[in-house]
């Protein structure tokens, strides 16, 4: 059974003195590959080193809503000069978040918009965070994919129907996190029951939301067999079988990156 880890933040302190170790045990689970995601400009740089370090690990450029600064917007110039890099396959994480509200959403909108534009003219997906903005979220969307069509992933899905309904229906993929184990997440098994299977991604978010039997300690790549899992039931399916199927879709829409020997992708 082969997995991919969509998304997670390998550079993040809290792997700092185990990585090695992170990385055996996602192999030894059967992940075989990650993109580990950039959320600021600053840290870009050690981001993509992780892409040089180990096998099979990609990476993507952008900054994080919580990361935008009023007086720093960066220019789609700048992602798409740091997305020709070999190693980087998507555009992000970006998007709106108004729960934290560290950035002012005028600011969060304006990078928002940024970055499609670089997703729209480098033909990578772009990974989309969106927490307590489905409205705006899906304005947006909807806006943009009218002046000129772009890909891309609402990551860390905890939203509504009503949203993974239109993101499904702008050719978006949804993709779930550990949170789809917790036993309070009824509403989210229940939103993403009817989207298409073909659509779907599993992810950590590492080293944050560890699933359950996990949940409350730091969360790795080797995880995302519980959220692997759980998606299996949820759409009445074995693991393996799902595992096969997130797989493809994600070296479908992550398709700069290489596809495994033996693993299948239309």
């Amino acid at each position: 059974m082969i997995l991919v880890d969509s998304h997670c933040h390998l550079n993040f302190l809290d792997f700092k003195d185990d990585l090695d170790g992170v990385i055996d045990r996602a192999h030894t689970a059967g992940v075989q590959v990650m993109q580990t995601i950039c959320t600021s400009m600053e840290e870009f740089d050690e981001v993509y080193a992780l892409t040089e370090r180990y096998k099979n690990i990609y990476c993507s450029v952008g900054v994080h809503p919580n990361e935008v600064g009023v007086t720093e917007i960066v220019p789609a110039k700048i992602l798409i000069e740091k997305a020709v890099k070999p190693h980087v396959i998507g555009i992000g994480e970006t998007g709106l978040d108004y729960y934290y509200e560290h950035s002012d959403r005028v600011s969060q909108k304006q990078s928002f918009l940024e970055h499609i534009e670089a997703a729209r003219r480098t033909g990578l997906p772009m990974i989309v965070h969106t927490r307590d903005a489905d409205d705006d979220t899906a304005e947006i969307l909807q806006t943009e994919m009218a002046k000129g069509t772009f890909r891309g992933v609402l990551h860390c899905f905890t939203s509504s129907k009503q949203l993974a309904d239109k993101a499904v229906k702008l050719g978006f993929y949804i993709s779930l996190s550990g949170i789809l184990s917790f036993k309070n997440a009824v509403a989210i098994r229940e939103a993403i029951a009817d989207v298409p299977l073909e659509r779907l991604l599993v992810e950590t978010d590492a080293p944050y939301l560890a699933p359950i039997p996990h949940r409350g300690k730091r969360n790795e790549p080797s995880f995302v067999k519980y959220t692997n899992k759980i998606l299996a039931e949820v759409k009445k399916i074995s693991e393996e079988e799902c595992a096969e199927i997130t797989t493809q879709n994600f070296f479908r829409l992550f398709d700069k990156a290489k596809t495994l020997e033996g693993t299948p992708c239309a």
